[in-house]
């Protein structure tokens, strides 16, 4: 009985108090998007731990009735937004406004297909991870030759610069993870400091959709992306060993990320690369190995509303140069030309001797954004880079050790971007920048520097638009402005400037102080420029897609070009800059027709560049010094036109067979003397042929091949010298081309599940399958010997 009454004492608490909770509270909201304040209709706001939910109405708004007082949590979603969870405390009626993300490519990581462009109105072409995987033992510009329309200025096959429609250096503006990379790219054997090892993705942008970046692209811009992260908890990573029988080298990659759901990530990446003497077909080349160590780090936030990136790159090169490229006076020089074989063959050895690079670059940006609600998207950037390069030539006695060049280059940059794309149809993107670059000829060399100090500072600003005109079709438009300004410290052989150059009368306000034979002096130069772009696209049926983009592009002389004085050593060569050089200034048509499609595709790409006051470096002749007789290089400048079409196709034959086959046309003209231009590359197609099989360890098995045809436009720079060993004039062909040649190559890959949560994918490849004896004219020590013969090559990859 006792316990009857005291059961009903408690059922009569609880349903009290049942009775005196307060229930009618309203709680009404709204779901707008965040990136246009729009509201989102259909969207789902559920009360958790409960089945009780409801949809938006056309006006994104929902309400809940008969709500308790307390605390409680509704997750709202919808389609294409990231699902969002709130946290409320209802002691009244409440009405609360929620922002959805509907834009989720700013959260996670990108799906790139073969199609994806940086912008729809761009020429552009991409290279992906398993495309930048087969090169990871080589070189950036090795990895953009697979690009129709790109190939390569080498000088020999470890430094490798990459040319777009035949421009290269100053004329390319090399992007990497949005730092515009400064590393003495004026030389011909100044390779990119990159380890592409570090990239997901790298775009090669052809026509003039690149103002955001710089007013110089003349000849486009390649751009290096990292990878961006999912936002969930994890960590995974890879690691990437490969081995070449020539060279008898290789490479090892590791990188580990850890991402968290709060947005958090972080990622450490280590590489190193070490090859040995390279071989021809029929002979070792000697002192041409190659060390390479590489580290990057990156750590930062993301979210859709605000976030950071934080990323350091550490690269470490020593290049050997060919020890037969060595040339002491002109009658090295004609015996190397006349010879089949080089001066110098010795054993095979890991030695880097005498002559040989060493540069160490590094690289740190931090940047930050913030996101406006109905605005857009305001970013700001810090980076900075410091270059220290170290050219080595043979050298006897005291100096025996010592660089005859040697430079650091500090460049650090301040920039912002403001992206205005509230409206649906309508995205801007203004910024500024600013830079400052201290160039340091580093004293003690025993010789004078071949580029003086100076300090640079620059000044831009620009405006672009993507409008979208309809469905189908889309325009783009923009304009920049960049100031610059040159300050350099320069001695001057006193009979030059007064009576070679005339520079006393030309530039006066320069001089300084007289020591004997030379002259002190202060040229500065100041330098405005005006760079714009216009591009159009049209899709049409069929996956029909047609690009025309026109772009007016000003490039300011780089300081070799205004300055160069001396003997470049690596380059076995007298280089002569002139304070009368002026600025470039460029027209850029390019169109493009496209059928994106994985059954049959091409693109048809024809471009036109007309160029005033086109900047080149020519032969003019022989000089002898305490050295010995080397040619001299002066730069000049002509007007200038270059065209050609690029072609790319691809055919899915079968179910498992593939072809894939490109074309690239070119000629340039220098108009001013009606003559072709130096260096320009030849007419060249390749064609490639694959197997895949998903189903058998996504085996893929291709035949490639690439055929260069030989270059019979170019200007005769050929002369006659007196040969003091000979004791009579000599003949010096410096112009003519090699013969046509053609290589194939075998490629094989299969992936294997290895582990529970990865896998392991091995790779066999051949290049030069059939040992092929050949030189090509853009490799710069095509006098003195062949290029390399076969090499077998085995990769194998962890994914972890």
């Amino acid at each position: 009985m006792i316990k009857l009454f005291w059961f009903c004492v408690l059922a009569c608490c609880i349903t009290t108090t049942a009775i005196s909770q307060d229930c009618t509270y309203i709680f009404k909201g709204k779901v707008i998007d965040f990136h246009d304040s729009k509201p989102l209709y259909g969207a789902t706001v559920r009360i958790l731990n409960t089945n009780i939910y409801i949809s938006t109405n056309e006006i994104g708004e929902f309400e809940f009735k008969k709500m308790c007082k307390g605390k409680i949590t509704i997750e709202i979603s919808h389609i294409a937004c990231d699902t969002k969870r709130v946290t409320i405390i209802l002691s009244k009626n409440l009405y609360k406004e929620i922002l959805l993300e509907h834009h989720l490519e700013e959260l996670n990581e990108v799906v790139v297909k073969t199609n994806s462009k940086t912008e729809i109105t761009s020429i552009e072409q991409s290279l992906k991870k398993n495309v930048i995987d087969n090169f990871s033992d080589k070189s950036l510009g090795d990895a953009l030759k697979t690009i129709s329309g790109v190939s390569s200025l080498n000088t020999g096959n470890s430094i490798v610069k990459p040319m777009i429609h035949g421009l290269h250096s100053s004329r390319l503006l090399l992007v990497n993870n949005n730092v515009r990379m400064f590393d003495q790219e004026w030389g011909d054997e100044h390779a990119p400091n990159i380890d592409i090892n570090a990239s997901k993705r790298i775009d090669v942008v052809k026509g003039a959709n690149t103002l955001k970046y710089g007013s110089d692209a003349i000849g486009g811009m390649i751009l290096i992306r990292p990878k961006k992260y999912p936002i969930k908890d994890s960590i995974f990573g890879s690691s990437l060993m490969s081995f070449n029988t020539n060279g008898f080298g290789g490479n090892i990659n590791s990188e580990v990320v850890r991402t968290y759901k709060s947005g958090l990530y972080g990622k450490i990446q280590l590489n190193y690369k070490q090859f040995g003497d390279f071989k021809a077909p029929n002979y070792y080349l000697t002192n041409s190995g190659l060390k390479s160590a590489n580290a990057s780090f990156r750590f930062g936030y993301n979210s859709f509303e605000k976030g950071f990136d934080a990323y350091y790159s550490y690269v470490n090169n020593e290049f050997a140069i060919l020890q037969s490229s060595h040339i002491g006076n002109v009658n090295d020089l004609v015996n190397a030309i006349n010879s089949q074989q080089p001066r110098v063959i010795e054993d095979f050895s890991y030695d880097i001797n005498f002559p040989k690079q060493s540069i160490v670059h590094h690289l740190a940006k931090i940047e930050a954004y913030k996101r406006f609600k109905g605005f857009g998207k305001l970013t700001l950037q810090y980076d900075f880079q410091i270059n220290r390069r170290k050219e080595f030539d043979l050298r006897r006695g005291d100096l025996k050790n010592t660089p005859v060049i040697d430079l650091r280059l500090f460049t650090n940059s301040l920039q912002s971007d403001l992206q205005i794309d509230y409206s649906n149809s309508l995205k801007i993107n203004t910024g500024v920048l600013l830079r400052y670059q201290q160039n340091d000829a580093i004293s003690g060399t025993g010789t004078r520097a071949l580029i003086p100090d100076f300090d640079k500072y620059e000044i831009g600003f620009y405006t672009t638009g993507n409008y979208q005109l309809s469905e189908t079709a889309e325009l783009s438009a923009g304009v920049r402005y960049d100031f610059s300004h040159i300050n350099a410290r320069k001695t001057y052989n006193l009979t030059d400037w007064n009576e070679t150059y005339n520079y006393d009368v030309l530039f006066p306000q320069f001089e300084g102080e007289i020591d004997n034979t030379r002259i002190s002096t202060n040229p500065n130069f100041t330098f405005h420029n005006i760079s714009a772009s216009l591009g159009y696209s049209k899709k049409f049926d069929n996956d029909l897609l047609v690009v025309f983009n026109y772009g007016l592009a000003s490039r300011v002389p780089n300081p070799s070009e205004l300055f160069s004085d001396g003997l470049h050593h690596s380059a076995a060569r007298i280089e002569t800059g002139l304070l009368t050089i002026d600025k470039e200034t460029a027209n850029k048509f390019s169109f493009s027709l496209e059928k994106n499609n994985d059954n049959f595709g091409f693109i048809i790409s024809p471009y036109y560049k007309q160029i005033r006051n086109f900047i080149q470096l020519i032969p003019v002749g022989i000089t002898t010094t305490v050295r010995g007789a080397f040619p001299v290089w002066e730069y000049n400048q002509v007007n200038a036109r270059i065209f050609g079409v690029d072609f790319d196709i691809n055919k899915k034959i079968s179910n498992n067979f593939y072809y894939f086959g490109s074309l690239s046309l070119l000629r340039g003209d220098n108009i001013s003397d009606n003559t072709p231009l130096i260096h320009m590359p030849a007419a060249n197609f390749s064609n490639r042929i694959s197997y895949k099989n998903d189903d058998l360890n996504q085996l893929s098995i291709s035949l490639t091949h690439k055929t260069i045809l030989e270059q019979k436009r170019f200007p005769d720079y050929n002369f006659t010298t007196f040969n003091a060993t000979q004791q009579q004039n000599v003949f010096v062909d410096i112009s003519s081309t090699p013969p046509t040649y053609s290589l194939f190559g075998l490629n094989t890959s299969a992936t294997f599940k290895a582990f529970k949560k990865g896998s392991l994918q091995l790779e066999f490849n051949i290049e030069n399958l059939f040992n092929v004896s050949y030189r090509e004219h853009l490799n710069r020590l095509r006098y003195f010997a062949d290029e390399l013969g076969r090499n077998i090559n085995i990769k194998i990859k962890i994914n972890y």
